[in-house]
């Protein structure tokens, strides 16, 4: 993927301690970065030269140019 891509991502945290971590690309998938959001914070990110995958733990609502999906209890 480019890194100017402009495939970006927001999450919003439903409730406190939501976990976004990123995911490296490569031969070994690897966390190499997280953050933990509160009730009502919000993250706008991008997937990178860097970044793969994000996984998010925790109730929250994800919005893609593709659609929204909320993560289920």
């Amino acid at each position: 993927m480019k890194s100017d891509s402009n495939d970006f991502f927001v999450i919003k945290a439903l409730e406190n301690g939501v976990n976004v971590i990123g995911l490296t690309r490569g031969s070994d998938t690897r966390f190499h970065h997280s953050e933990k959001l509160d009730k009502g914070e919000v993250m706008i990110a991008q997937f990178t030269e860097h970044t793969s995958a994000v996984k998010v733990r925790g109730k929250a609502v994800i919005q893609t140019e593709h659609g929204e999906i909320s993560t289920e209890e």
